[in-house]
C-alpha cells in the first residue's frame, strides 16, 4: 500500500531623459526601479497556494507551473520548495523531487514532512536503505506519526526485513486503531511466509475497519478461494472490483507491494469466469474510488 515551466524574470529598467542643450556637458542619471522583495515573496506564496489548490483536484501540470513560479519569487521559503518537491513526487519525477526537497531541508532541517517526502522519493527510486534513513530522521522529529511508521515498515518490507516491518506496522496501528493499510500489509507479509490463516485474520480485521477498502477485500477473497471457500470468495472478489476495478490489474497490485505468492494465486483467481465478467463490467461503467 503519492510536468512546462514559466520563468519569471525581473528587469531593472533605466530611464534617460533628453535635456535642453546647454553650454556645459551634463551627466545623465539612471533611475533604477526599486524591487519590493516583501511584495514579491507575497506574490510567490499566492502562487504556492494556487498550486496546492490545483493539486487537490489532480491538476498537477498547472500546479507545477505555479509552484515553480513560487520558488522564483520566494526562494528562501522552505515550504514552497517542499510543495514543489511533493508535486514532482506525485508526478513521478523523482530526481527533480529529491533536488527540490533537499533545498527545502537545507532551508529548514527541522521539518519532518520534508524528511518523509524525501523518504518516499528514495523509496520510489528503489533506494530502500536511504528511504529508511529519511523516515527514521522524520520520526525523530514526529515520533507518533502513523503514516511515517507505515512508510518505514514498507521500506523494511521491501528489504525482506519482515520482523522489523511488522513491528513498524503494529506501531502505526497503536497510534491509529483504524489505520487499516498497516493491518493489510501485515497480512501481505504473513501470506508470503505461508501463514494463510494468519493473513486472512489480518484482512478480516482491515475489512471490518473499512468495508469500502478494496485491497484487503480482494486479498481476503483470493485467500479464501485458496482455502476452499469458492462461493463466498467470488462474492467478495466481485465486491472488491466494484469498489475499485484497478485491483484487477496485477501490475497495480505489484505497485501496492503484493508479493509473488499472493500475485500468483491472484492471477488464477482473476481468470475465473465470474471475476473476469465482473472486471469487464466495472471497467466499462465505473470510476475507481
Amino acid at each position: 500500500m503519492s510536468k512546462h515551466i514559466q520563468l519569471i524574470s525581473l528587469l531593472v529598467a533605466c530611464s534617460l531623459w533628453s535635456l535642453p542643450k546647454a553650454a556645459h556637458a551634463q551627466a545623465f542619471i539612471p533611475h533604477t526601479v526599486q524591487i519590493d522583495n516583501t511584495q514579491l515573496e507575497k506574490q510567490g506564496l499566492n502562487f504556492a497556494q494556487e498550486a496546492a489548490q490545483l493539486a487537490q483536484f489532480q491538476q498537477i501540470e498547472p500546479a507545477l507551473v505555479r509552484a515553480l513560479q513560487a520558488t522564483k519569487l520566494a526562494p528562501q521559503n522552505d515550504k514552497v520548495w517542499w510543495l514543489l518537491g511533493s508535486l514532482y513526487l506525485q508526478n513521478k519525477e523523482f530526481d527533480e523531487a529529491v533536488t527540490s526537497l533537499n533545498k527545502a531541508q537545507t532551508l529548514n532541517p527541522k521539518n519532518p514532512e520534508v524528511l518523509f517526502a524525501l523518504g518516499s522519493a528514495k523509496f520510489q527510486k528503489k533506494d530502500y536503505q536511504a528511504s529508511i534513513s529519511h523516515y527514521q530522521a522524520g520520526l525523530k522529529l514526529k515520533p507518533n506519526y502513523s503514516g511515517g511508521l507505515f512508510d518505514l515498515g514498507n521500506a523494511y518490507y521491501m528489504l525482506k526485513k519482515f520482523p522489523d516491518a511488522i513491528a513498524q506496522f503494529n506501531l502505526a496501528v497503536n497510534q491509529d486503531k483504524k489505520f487499516w493499510p498497516a493491518i493489510n500489509n501485515i497480512g501481505l507479509i504473513k501470506y508470503e511466509q505461508g501463514d494463510v490463516r494468519g493473513a486472512i485474520q489480518e484482512w478480516q480485521t482491515a475489512v471490518k475497519i473499512d468495508q469500502k477498502a478494496a485491497e484487503p477485500l480482494l486479498a481476503l477473497a483470493v485467500a479464501s478461494y485458496k482455502k476452499g471457500n469458492p462461493q463466498q470468495s467470488l462474492q467478495m472478489g466481485v465486491s472488491a472490483l466494484r469498489i475499485d476495478y484497478r485491483y484487477g490489474d496485477l501490475d497495480f497490485l505489484k505497485e501496492n507491494l503484493w508479493g509473488e505468492r499472493l500475485l500468483s494465486d491472484t492471477r488464477k483467481f482473476l481468470e475465473l469466469p465470474e471475476i473476469k465478467l465482473a472486471l469487464q463490467q466495472q471497467e466499462k461503467t465505473s470510476t475507481p474510488q
